[in-house]
């Protein structure tokens, strides 16, 4: 199974986005949101890099 560096980072940010969700949060219902504002907040974090590594190497 061969990764781009895009898909490492979203797997990379669901597995984490899970456990954050999990130890971070009491209910279901907070635990679902947290994970996935977790998750939006990494692959955003993703694009942002990669926006700023495109603009310094240009």
């Amino acid at each position: 199974m061969t990764l781009s560096h895009f898909s490492a980072a979203v797997l990379f940010a669901v597995f984490a986005s899970v456990i954050f969700g999990i130890t971070q949060r009491n209910s279901s219902r907070e635990q679902i949101r947290y994970g996935l504002y977790c998750f939006a907040m990494f692959v955003g974090g993703v694009f942002v890099a990669g926006w700023v590594m495109w603009m310094l190497r240009r």
